[in-house]
């Protein structure tokens, strides 16, 4: 079984076209209804049609998923559209509410291929209130498995946010642990050319990781569950720094050991990146994620491999146990989500 912790929504351009109208309008034109227009059956239509499978690839979502032997995708909007830096805070709101109706639309037409893992209104400035009630809404109402949580609503704009070991974050917290679901940390859009989102996203996660590991947030919140997007961003590879200065102070509390508090995906596009998470967290902290199909649907000119069939680069290693590897495959995923999935006949 392959259970793919890290996918994000495909839908009709409907969606897209919302997202324009909210930016050009600033909300003068009220909320809409897109998400009721994206029923059911128009988004079956569009999966039908092989809509949005990646760049100029001819296959839907579905279909990548099958070409990569991936049973269940749990899928969330896509971060670098969710615009937490935008004004007014209500277009913030609007969207991110439509992003998970519509994801919500998804599971029930897929119910065997598609989890739920909602987008929180974060908005630049403000309190984690609406966020808190959105994770709640898509929690009891939608069924969804956890959210994706951005370490910088200002989205690497002028002004700095609060570290996650901040009191600004507790509430969010508080609500994560009270509901029992999977804090996702996964940075979202950056507001700079010069680091454009996609780097931004190595940044945020990195400094996130750093935040959590050196600060009291496990100890006030033991029973918190934190995944973190791209391997932990740049820590596995600049470990040895933070673990120098961790002995220095405590070597009974070595960086290493206070990491294995949180999870960490494999979207990761090589074999040696993901060889490297592995030997730094341990199996029993890595959890399948490929973002397929997104940002690795591509052929690397070398090999013909595609960059994010990342299951082969698991299943490739060779120093792993077959009960490591499924470790990493599905069965860390089923018991950190609470699923329960049968692999496809």
């Amino acid at each position: 079984m392959r259970i793919d912790v890290h996918g994000h929504v495909s839908a009709p351009a409907e969606l897209g076209a919302y997202r324009s109208v909210l930016l050009a309008s600033r909300g003068s034109h009220g909320r809409g209804m897109v998400d009721r227009q994206l029923d059911g059956e128009k988004i079956k239509a569009f999966f039908d049609a092989g809509g949005a499978g990646g760049p100029a690839s001819g296959k839907s979502h579905l279909q990548h998923m099958d070409d990569l032997g991936t049973d269940v995708q749990l899928i969330s909007p896509r971060p670098f559209q969710l615009m937490h830096s935008e004004k007014p805070p209500k277009i913030v709101q609007w969207w991110a509410e439509v992003n998970n109706n519509v994801i919500y639309t998804q599971t029930q037409v897929y119910p065997e291929r598609f989890v739920g893992m909602a987008g929180l209104p974060q908005i630049a400035g403000e309190s984690v209130e609406l966020a808190c009630a959105e994770l709640e809404r898509c929690v009891k109402d939608l069924k969804f498995r956890g959210a994706l949580v951005n370490p910088d609503p200002y989205e690497n704009g002028p002004e700095e946010p609060p570290p996650m070991y901040d009191r600004y974050w507790y509430p969010l917290y508080e609500k994560f642990v009270e509901l029992g679901v999977v804090m996702y940390i996964h940075s979202c859009s950056s507001r700079s050319e010069r680091a454009p989102y996609s780097m931004n996203f190595v940044a945020e996660e990195t400094i996130a990781v750093l935040n959590l590991v050196n600060s009291p947030v496990f100890q006030d919140f033991p029973d918190l569950k934190v995944v973190v997007s791209h391997g932990g961003g740049a820590i596995p590879y600049q470990v040895g720094r933070f673990e120098a200065g961790s002995v220095r102070r405590d070597a009974n509390n070595r960086f290493t050991k206070r990491m294995r508090n949180i999870y960490y995906d494999t979207c990761l596009y090589s074999q040696e990146a993901i060889e490297l998470l592995v030997k730094v967290v341990g199996a029993d902290r890595c959890l399948f994620g490929s973002e397929c199909p997104g940002t690795g649907t591509a052929i690397d000119p070398d090999d013909g491999h595609q960059y994010d069939d990342v299951a082969s680069y698991i299943l490739d290693i060779e120093w792993l146990s077959q009960d490591e590897k499924e470790q990493i495959l599905y069965k860390n995923a089923l018991e950190l989500f609470n699923l329960t999935v049968k692999p496809r006949l």
